[in-house]
């Protein structure tokens, strides 16, 4: 991974943990909602537009396998594991219990089949079997579970399963669980596509998609059920309409009906109040900063990425653009170095803001081509004090 992706890497995580703060309390609206705790969300922002005892740790029950997805995938990124890699079931897998896709002991599956089985029909045997092929057992893939959620600061969620099933310390919240799914979504669009399939087969054994939102709400496309005695009826959703991703989250709900009923209440306030606006594209120059010692005697700023704000409807050309460039860079200057920022600002409420980098390599001045610069400054200054 170069510097510019570890940046953008890095910057998409910053605008998830700061945008669950940016709703102040005066905009939050009142939604007739039952479940026990829920949050909505902008997937690419993290820009939270309704929360309900966000912080509350609850049982996830099967939302959990978001982590679990999380880790597989990156372990295929790193190229430890590919989806073609052969991973044997073991007893432990096999007695797991709940929801399965069916594995025998000792029988063979992909690391594509296990995911598929995961995100598409709630696999416990299959959080199993990829944990224990991980990390050689299920207990030092939970470790490694807990140091992802520290790391992606979801700061009310303990793990001590890869699956979900009940366990008294065994706890997420909704503000965690979007976080966790924005992230998700926006890394690893291939693996969220795999929980929109509407059915899976294994061991001749058909089972379709638990996701109500699937086929029935606009643009819906992901992405975990989850249900147990102890948590209740909880859903993660995701529907994408006019290139906004919103991530509704809603745990303990006492019935699938009202599961997606208050799924539905969410992304619809979320769709019929809010836009996402393009400020800025990834390289469109935003701003110039000074650079001491430099063939170039400014360098270009721009976002990295595209800039992007949720905007109540209707108000996108009330933005406002607040930049703020370092003054003091010296070369060498490497592309990609952080140099400035940009606050993009409504009615004086900050919505996001993100680091503004060199658009380009600034090298240093060789000692004779600085001197000549110096001389040439020189005279320009006394110039234009005599003809001032």
């Amino acid at each position: 991974m170069n510097y510019l992706q570890k940046h953008l890497a890095l910057t998409l995580l910053i605008l998830l943990t700061v945008g669950l703060a940016q709703v102040p309390v005066s905009a939050q609206v009142a939604l007739e909602l039952n479940a026990e705790a829920a949050v909505l969300m902008e997937a690419s922002t993290g820009k939270v537009l309704y929360s309900k005892n966000a912080s509350q740790p609850l049982p996830p029950a099967s939302l959990t396998k978001i982590m679990t997805i999380l880790l597989t995938m990156e372990e295929l990124e790193q190229g430890t594991i590919n989806l073609d890699t052969a991973v044997t079931t073991s007893s432990k897998a096999w007695k797991t219990g709940g929801s399965t896709m069916f594995l025998n002991v000792d029988q063979q599956a992909t690391t594509k089949q296990l995911l598929q089985g995961i995100a598409i029909v709630s696999a416990n045997d299959a959080c199993v079997a990829i944990a224990e092929h991980l990390c050689g057992s299920e207990a030092v893939f939970v470790q490694k579970m807990n140091q992802r959620a520290a790391e992606l600061g979801l700061e009310n969620s303990h793990f001590m399963n890869s699956h979900g099933m009940h366990h008294p310390d065994h706890y997420m919240s909704t503000l965690d669980i979007a976080r966790l799914a924005a992230y998700f979504v926006i890394k690893h669009p291939e693996a969220a596509a795999l929980q929109t399939e509407e059915e899976f087969t294994f061991n001749e054994i058909q089972q379709f998609n638990r996701n109500p939102l699937l086929g029935s709400f606009p643009g819906a496309d992901g992405i975990k059920t989850g249900c147990t005695p102890e948590a209740g009826f909880c859903l993660a959703g995701s529907s994408t309409q006019n290139g906004m991703q919103l991530i509704s989250i809603v745990m303990n709900c006492p019935d699938e009906d009202t599961r997606l009923q208050d799924s539905e209440v969410l992304l619809n306030y979320g769709f019929r109040q809010y836009e996402l606006a393009t400020v800025a594209s990834a390289e469109e120059v935003l701003a110039t900063a000074p650079v001491n010692k430099g063939n170039l005697r400014e360098v270009n700023l721009v976002a990295g990425q595209p800039v992007l704000a949720v905007v109540p409807r209707g108000k996108t050309d009330q933005l406002e653009e607040v930049i703020a460039v370092s003054k003091n860079l010296e070369a060498p200057v490497k592309k990609g170095a952080v140099a400035g920022s940009l606050d993009i600002v409504l009615d004086g409420e900050k919505l996001t803001s993100v680091e503004l980098i060199t658009g380009e390599e600034v090298k240093k001045l060789k000692l004779l081509a600085s001197l000549w610069r110096s001389v040439g400054d020189w005279i320009t200054q006394l110039w234009s004090k005599i003809f001032s």
